[in-house]
């Protein structure tokens, strides 16, 4: 019979991931977001502009814009009194101002739309959605319907969530 001091050796020499099933020693899934622009600053976007993850999944924002503060901020009444365009009960968020180079985490774990903007950009369009799971999860709740509330230009830039479910992402027009 191994002693208790020769167990936990084994353990701190990696005899613990054989008590630990695989899947929970890897990291979470992390996915990139850019925030871009034109390098005179007449255009902004997020890339992609949607995106359908399992739940769980990291999203990492990264402002790759030469010219631009970006934030990543959660359409929710508790952020700036904007609509709720997230699962109830997920946590909203909001990166602040983002500087070029600089990035920010958030984690989602409930299964739903969730749509999101740059607050000094939104009027000019920079939105963008991400499906967590799939219709049909335990707790999945769709973005809101309609949209009420968005500024036009961000209305009109959401991409529908078949389209990012058929996809797995979906990239803003005209964007490198």
């Amino acid at each position: 019979m191994p002693s208790r001091r020769r167990f936990l050796l084994g353990l701190a020499g990696g005899g613990l991931a054989a008590l630990v099933p695989s899947g929970l020693l890897h990291a979470a899934t992390a996915e990139l977001v850019e925030m871009r622009g034109t390098p005179r600053g007449e255009r902004v976007w997020f890339a992609p502009l949607g995106l359908a993850v399992a739940p769980g999944t990291t999203l990492c924002f990264a402002n790759r814009d030469r010219v631009n503060s970006h934030t990543a901020s959660a359409y929710h009444p508790g952020v700036f009194g904007r609509p709720l365009r997230i699962p109830a009960g997920a946590e909203p968020w909001h990166s602040g101002y983002l500087l070029p180079g600089e990035r920010f985490e958030v984690t989602l774990t409930r299964p739903g739309v969730y749509d999101y903007y740059c607050l000094p950009h939104e009027r000019a369009g920079m939105v963008g959605r991400i499906v967590v799971g799939r219709p049909g999860d335990v707790g999945w709740q769709e973005a809101a319907e309609g949209h009420e509330g968005l500024p036009p230009a961000a209305a009109s830039n959401l991409p529908p969530v078949a389209a990012i479910l058929a996809a797995g992402r979906v990239q803003p027009e005209g964007s490198s």
